[in-house]
């Protein structure tokens, strides 16, 4: 395929997708960047969450943290002021009752996400799609946050699949 066709097809498609968001209300989000902060409110990493037209993408940039697998999720309030981040309050859910876990059928926390890997060097990357909620639905009045646990998720355990402390956050506001 030439490079005007290739140019041609991608700028249809993309005019299609903005009329489609227009015609059924949605808005298009920019992407929103946040620094991910330890306790001691050094910055870590980064988070980018972009919206997609099915969910949201999350891309994860670690630094300075233990090597091995970090439980990631969005908890409900955009508040990383506490030094254990506990400000942040418990994972989003859709109901009165959080039922945690990827792996677990009756799961229905719309915060649940897949663990990051960090290497000997302390540097973990990823990027993780949630079908669970929305960029808006992050955005809130409250706002929303990302943590990193010390420890994996096992995507079954309740209440937060045994990821431990919270080693890591940033605001989404």
């Amino acid at each position: 395929m030439n490079a005007r066709r290739l140019a041609a097809t991608a700028f249809a498609t993309l005019l299609a997708s903005a009329t489609a968001q227009i015609a059924t209300g949605q808005t298009a989000t920019g992407p929103v960047h946040a620094d991910l902060k330890n306790g001691g409110g050094q910055t870590v990493g980064a988070v980018t969450l972009t919206e997609a037209p099915k969910g949201v993408l999350l891309r994860i940039e670690t630094k300075g943290l233990t090597p091995g697998w970090h439980g990631v999720h969005i908890h409900e309030k955009g508040d990383c002021s506490k030094a254990d981040f506990t400000s942040a309050g418990g994972h989003t859910h859709g109901a009165a009752v959080a039922v945690h876990g990827l792996r677990n059928p009756a799961a229905n926390e719309t915060g649940d996400l897949p663990n990051i890997h960090v290497g000997a060097d302390g540097a973990g990357a990823a990027e993780m799609f949630t079908t669970f909620t929305t960029l808006n639905a992050l955005k809130d009045a409250d706002g929303s946050a990302i943590v990193v646990h010390a420890n994996p998720d096992d995507y079954m355990t309740q209440p937060i699949g045994g990821a431990g402390p919270r080693v890591a956050c940033a605001v989404i506001k």
